[in-house]
Order: C-alpha cells, then structure tokens, then sequence
C-alpha cells in the first residue's frame, strides 16, 4: 500500500528500458525543491535495481516502491 504522500511532480518512463528510467529521474529531482516527492512510473523491471542503486549513490530515499500490472511505482524524496 502506497503512503499517503503528495508527488511534486511525476515522471513516467513506461516503455523506456535501463538507464533511461534513471537518467530522467536524475533530471527531474533537480527541478524539485530539497525535502519534495518525485513520482516515478516505470515498466523495466530492471528499475527496481537500478532504483536501489540510485539511492544509494545520491542519497534520495526512496519513500515507497510498488509494482502493479506491470507498472513499477516509486515515490523518491530530495534529499540534497
């Protein structure tokens, strides 16, 4: 269950496979304020490692992550 959490902006990357997902999240989150939410929809199911991965070298958490019908759905906060 996704947390109540109201996304500043979303980015869909429905279709785009690895590392396309993450080079438009990595633009995006720099366009949003420190301390707002990024929405990111995905179908690569590669974007659940790559998410993992982005977190842990930029230091945005990653607030929520769900997959349903095939659509992978993360909430990111910016950190910095």
């Amino acid at each position: 269950m996704m947390p109540t959490v109201k996304a500043r902006r979303s980015v869909d990357c429905r279709g785009l496979l690895c590392p396309l997902p993450i080079i438009r999240l990595s633009r995006a989150i720099k366009e949003i304020q420190v301390g707002e939410v990024l929405e990111m929809l995905a179908t690569d199911p590669g974007s659940v490692p790559d998410m993992k991965a982005f977190q842990a070298q930029t230091g945005h958490e990653i607030l929520a992550s769900t997959q349903e019908g095939g659509v992978y759905r993360f909430l990111v906060k910016r950190a910095r």
